[in-house]
């Protein structure tokens, strides 16, 4: 059985906003170590999308129901309201289409969580001044050989949500161990490395 102490921090923060015996999908799952731990401990039931083969591999084999599919492909197969939460963690800079994506997100979910890094962190800017692109530990590919398409800062994506219509209901903002620290909070856009944003369409 999957343990507390075997998520990422990250994943761990991600399950405390999650409710018991709801139904959750994770785009992008990996290993399908989040969706299992949920299923043990908070009796959710749902499906991982997973582009993969072996976390697809590793899905199964932790009892995870898993889709072999490309997550920009694989939402049109699911009607609105089909879940309660829509995760996808460290994914959505690399998507082609982000506004898009958050869009089909919640049309199928009545919450969305994401995780994303914040190029607006301290360290990409004095990069950035230096006039370089960013390497840190949580963008540590070059610039030629990155999957992300389309980094922002904090201030960036809540400027999207506003943009389309999407409430932000909470928001963490960590380190690269995704862990908390009282700058973060008080100074998110600049200090925070990693974001967590809970979401849901704006209610008119």
């Amino acid at each position: 059985m999957t343990g507390a102490l075997d998520l990422r921090a990250d994943q761990a923060l991600i399950a405390k906003w999650i409710k018991p015996g709801t139904r959750v999908i994770d785009l992008g799952c990996g290993d399908g170590v989040l969706l299992a731990y949920l299923q043990q401990t908070l009796g959710v039931s749902g499906y991982g999308l997973e582009i993969d083969p072996d976390n697809v591999l590793s899905c199964i084999a932790r009892g995870v129901n898993v889709i072999h599919t490309d997550i920009e492909a694989g939402l049109l197969n699911f009607d609105k309201d089909s879940f309660d939460y829509v995760i996808m963690t460290q994914t959505i800079q690399a998507t082609r289409y982000p506004d898009k994506m958050l869009t089909e997100m919640l049309r199928i979910g009545r919450e969305s969580i994401v995780t994303f890094p914040n190029m607006g962190n301290w360290k990409a800017r004095l990069q950035f001044l230096v006039g370089h692109m960013p390497v840190t530990r949580y963008l540590p590919a070059k610039w030629y050989d990155t999957p992300n398409l389309h980094l922002c800062s904090f201030d960036d994506f809540d400027a999207l949500c506003e943009d389309i219509d999407i409430e932000v209901l909470q928001r963490a903002a960590v380190d690269y161990a995704h862990l908390a620290g009282i700058g973060m909070r008080t100074l998110p856009n600049l200090l925070g490395e990693v974001g967590l944003y809970r979401l849901r369409q704006r209610r008119i």
